[in-house]
């Protein structure tokens, strides 16, 4: 948002703005309600200074991901099963349900183009890597600012992602390396979803049976975590009063 804002206070050229939405089935999106609201509510602005906007799909869910059944190529006695909840790390979904639709829709244009990235001056390294590369530029180093700044003009323009109120990042919201915060936050304010993990973790017959395959961490465990100390917090207020 910050690289946008840059473009549009500095009269840069102006283009295509696209962002994946990653869905967990055809009817729920996979991202925070608070967040797509964000993006929803920012599109007129964005058109008003002359962006085109495109929210682009890919044709896999979360939950086709989910279900899909392993044919025990490399483990036989997999087979069959289905292959659940996606090892933490790398996550899988990030790449068939984010960056694909992605990598299709710039494979679709004609011509040469050039992507804006949101690296900030303060980000050496990242900005190394691209230093070659006449296919991406970055407004944010061209105007020296830095993290830190950048957050601030979003905030000013009240483009600024209501996520960033209790965590440093946004992500979907049953990502297999979300921080407790995002999970504390899935829990209290959206417990529709929160609902639909514990309920996953119950389906028989998959491979990854827990929200976090590479921690071992369960949904059911981090529930249980917060039913404790949202008691606890209870009756510490009731002594105070």
């Amino acid at each position: 948002m910050a690289d946008l804002i840059i473009r549009h206070i500095n009269d840069e050229p102006k283009g295509t703005v696209i962002t994946s939405e990653v869905m967990f089935d055809k009817n729920i999106s996979g991202e925070l309600p608070e967040h797509i609201d964000f993006i929803h509510r920012t599109i007129p602005t964005l058109e008003s200074w002359g962006y085109e906007v495109k929210i682009l799909h890919s044709d896999i869910t979360y939950m086709d991901c989910f279900n899909k059944v392993n044919q025990g190529k490399k483990h036989i006695e997999r087979k069959g099963m289905r292959y659940g909840f996606p090892m933490a790390g790398r996550c899988i979904i990030n790449d068939r349900c984010k960056m694909k639709p992605i990598r299709d829709y710039l494979s679709s244009i004609n011509g040469d183009y050039i992507q804006s990235v949101g690296i900030a001056i303060d980000e050496p390294k990242r900005l190394e890597r691209m230093e070659n590369d006449k296919t991406r530029e970055s407004m944010l180093a061209k105007y020296k600012y830095t993290e830190k700044m950048a957050y601030d003009l979003a905030k000013k323009f009240d483009m600024l992602s209501p996520v960033y109120s209790f965590s440093k990042r946004g992500g979907c919201w049953f990502c297999p390396n979300a921080k407790e915060c995002e999970l504390r936050n899935l829990r209290d304010n959206h417990n529709h979803l929160w609902q639909k993990l514990l309920d996953l973790e119950n389906e028989p017959n998959t491979i990854g049976n827990i929200w976090n395959t590479l921690t071992k961490t369960s949904i059911h465990d981090k529930d249980e975590q917060f039913r404790l100390e949202d008691a606890q917090m209870t009756i510490f207020n009731f002594l105070d009063d």
